[in-house]
């Protein structure tokens, strides 16, 4: 991040909050910020936020906040506007990041999907994956989560207006579950858990319950399947319970660090 912060002469930097592939959860978490929201609301232009207001305003914006993956041609052709169209652009939840769970149609056959779900699917146009925007374009910054963290959404907005990189620490759930004085439910139930391979940002709240963690946030920085995945076995977890564990909300990032983790 090297360019300065706008000087208080200068107009008020414009948001944008863009929709793809999504369930809208992430946006929901922007809109759920309340009090945060009215203040940042008189720092910053909202100038497209459909979510909020069916006000808009065209481009260029300062910040592009995008939820969703790109699933279709014409999410191809958006993305790319938008980038076009936008000083920064973060891209927020695990859909924008990692696909989403939507992107299991990835490994599977998305003719058969279209021929079993609609009764006329010659008027469907999609693509044969999904994906996150930074498979098309390029992203500043991806904020995970399953949804987002709403501290985490602020701190990240924060940054960006005021010209420096964002404080979001890549370290797992278990560093979250020791700061919260949380029993290890792996070590100490046998339960299985991902949270020494997911990124932190809930605040180990599936631990902290007695549940294990489902990896919502997707992988931390440093992953090391290759030792946790033997645990969950131990567990009780069968090689398809592992897959299934895995493949979920951030099928395709989890996919990557088993490619690079296990033999």
């Amino acid at each position: 991040m090297t360019d300065p912060a706008p000087s208080p002469g200068r107009a008020r930097p414009r948001l944008g909050v863009f929709k793809f592939a999504s369930c809208d959860g992430c946006q929901l978490t922007l809109l759920d910020c309340e009090d945060e929201l009215l203040g940042l609301a008189a720092e910053v232009e909202i100038a497209h936020f459909l979510e909020a207001s069916s006000g808009v305003a065209p481009g260029p914006y300062d910040l592009a906040l995008v939820e969703g993956s790109v699933s279709t041609p014409e999410h191809m052709e958006r993305i790319r506007r938008i980038r076009a169209e936008s000083r920064r652009l973060v891209t927020i939840g695990a859909c924008a990041t990692a696909g989403g769970i939507q992107a299991l149609r990835n490994h599977a056959d998305v003719t058969e999907y279209l021929e079993t779900v609609y009764a006329r699917p010659d008027y469907i146009e999609t693509l044969a994956g999904s994906t996150p925007p930074s498979a098309h374009v390029p992203v500043d910054f991806e904020l995970r989560g399953c949804p987002i963290d709403r501290a985490q959404l602020l701190e990240v907005i924060t940054a960006f207006l005021a010209g420096r990189r964002p404080g979001i620490p890549d370290h797992s759930v278990c560093f979250s579950c020791k700061q919260r004085g949380a029993v290890c439910v792996l070590v100490a139930h046998g339960t299985p858990c991902l949270g020494p391979v997911t990124h932190a940002g809930c605040g180990a709240l599936c631990p902290a319950y007695g549940r294990g963690c489902y990896g919502c946030f997707g992988p931390a920085g440093t992953t090391n399947l290759g030792a946790l995945v033997p645990v969950l076995r131990r567990d009780g977890m069968s090689d398809e319970d592992v897959g299934r564990f895995l493949h979920t909300f951030n099928v395709t990032a989890f996919t990557a660090a088993e490619e690079k983790d296990l033999p």
